[in-house]
């Protein structure tokens, strides 16, 4: 009889990792750093409830570093085995890994010795398998995988996992985080038609985006108004797909002469490297993005948009006169050069602060949003005098109505057994497990970290 244990992303948006354990074989669904805080909270640094040697594979959903970030500790621990992801997930990782490595070191200090090493994130590049959608991979003696598409970041799956033990077999299928159609660049992310038990994102489970035709017009509106009164619009933005997304509408909105001529700056060397890669797999894009390519479009290429990779690039930005857009890291404002930029800015009414994603419990973005008037930033009091704005329409995460239809035509396959609702905060979790049970009557629960389920 299969089991399935929480050891991550229950009641919590972050750290996604799920142990799946049969008779004759040990696999995980994602690794992910738990994120709230910085990466050298000690949740991070604890070793696995299992042990990392015996764990035959993994199966990655995408590559943001709350489903990625702790897989070189995985290898530090002792796992061999390979980690299964499609080509763009394995690439975007790997840079991911690669900067995440890197602000562990700096964070986290001699104090509390490397969450992992160099070596161990090289290890981890290496042990990638590149998987394609709609293929079936054997991965143990007793265990199956097929990747299809989630629609949330470039390469996201959802992953379908076949058991056969004996005569009897069990289908899990895990949401990954799924997408928030329809977007500018990818597809519409796919339906599974059948399962036994399903383990769903939760983020937005309790709530509704605003409608996606909106959200161009509040990014017009949010740089009209910052520009009109000589201000920065600074926008937190995470490296992968939001990044890329603005890109995408701010071309339109340029060539369109839709809003004033401004400089815009992309101070993020990750989203720098990260949209590289976007241009190199664009056989995932959609066939509008396909379309404006064919037509002869660089997609993130417009006039007063400046790529700064180098500190000195990035320090240059403040010598630029208002007004002027900054597009920086990280999304949730826990580190990255946007908290540079939050500190010089932040104290000026003229300016705002644009939030396009989800910011998490315990995260600075999210302190901001919620209205502190003072808030640290490396280790200085700044107060908070610019005009704070949100665009929900920006995430990349599924709102509640979206989830319950793709849990609907799993259910109306027939055979469903449970739904498990993950990676979302526990008011989200519970909204959205009350919804499936009082509108389809399904057995809905929300697990808490290390719980085990026999399936």
């Amino acid at each position: 009889m299969p089991r399935l244990t929480f050891h991550g992303g229950a009641l919590s948006v972050t750290g996604a990792n799920y142990l799946i354990e049969t008779k004759k074989s040990k696999v995980l669904v994602d690794c992910g750093m738990i994120q709230g805080g910085k990466h050298c909270d000690d949740a991070n640094y604890k070793p696995f409830a299992y042990d990392a040697s015996k764990i035959d594979a993994v199966f990655v959903t995408h590559a943001h570093i709350d489903h990625t970030g702790r897989l070189p500790k995985l290898i530090k621990e002792g796992f061999r085995g390979k980690i299964f992801a499609t080509a763009p997930t394995a690439e975007l990782a790997a840079l991911m890994l690669d900067d995440s490595q890197e602000i562990v070191e700096d964070q986290c200090g001699p104090e509390l010795g490397a969450l992992y090493s160099k070596k161990d994130v090289t290890t981890t590049e290496n042990a990638f398998e590149p998987v394609v959608y709609g293929g079936v991979t054997t991965v143990t003696e007793d265990i199956a995988v097929r990747f299809m598409d989630a629609g949330h970041i470039l390469g996201s799956a959802i992953v379908e996992i076949f058991i056969q033990e004996g005569n009897d077999k069990t289908k899990l299928v895990f949401s990954g985080d799924l997408g928030n159609p329809p977007t500018p660049l990818l597809d519409h992310f796919a339906y599974i038609r059948d399962a036994d038990y399903v383990i769903t994102e939760s983020t937005y489970g309790d709530r509704l985006h605003e409608d996606k035709a909106v959200r161009k017009s509040l990014l017009e509106n949010a740089i009209e108004d910052t520009v009109t009164r000589g201000g920065v619009l600074m926008i937190p933005s995470f490296a992968l797909e939001r990044t890329q997304e603005i890109l995408f509408e701010l071309n339109e909105l340029v060539e369109n002469k839709r809003i004033p001529e401004t400089p815009i700056f992309l101070d993020s060397p990750l989203a720098i490297k990260a949209t590289e890669v976007y241009r190199k797999h664009t056989s995932f894009f959609n066939e509008s993005a396909l379309s404006l390519i064919a037509a002869g479009d660089k997609l993130f290429d417009f006039p007063r948009l400046k790529l700064t990779m180098r500190t000195e690039e990035s320090k240059a930005i403040n010598e630029v006169p208002a007004p002027k857009l900054i597009i920086a890291g990280s999304g949730m404002s826990t580190g990255g050069r946007i908290l540079h930029h939050e500190k010089h800015y932040l104290p000026d009414p003229k300016s705002m602060l644009l939030f396009i994603g989800y910011q998490a419990e315990g995260t600075l973005g999210r302190r901001i949003l919620e209205g502190e008037q003072e808030v640290s930033i490396m280790g200085d009091t700044v107060p908070v005098r610019a005009e704070i704005r949100a665009i929900g329409g920006y995430s990349a995460h599924a709102d509640q109505n979206t989830l319950l239809e793709w849990v609907r035509v799993i259910r109306d396959g027939g055979g469903m057994k449970r739904v498990f609702c993950v990676q979302g905060e526990e008011q989200a979790a519970n909204a959205l497990a009350v919804k499936l049970r009082d509108t389809m009557a399904v057995n809905t629960v929300v697990p808490r970290l290390g719980d085990a389920v026999e399936l």
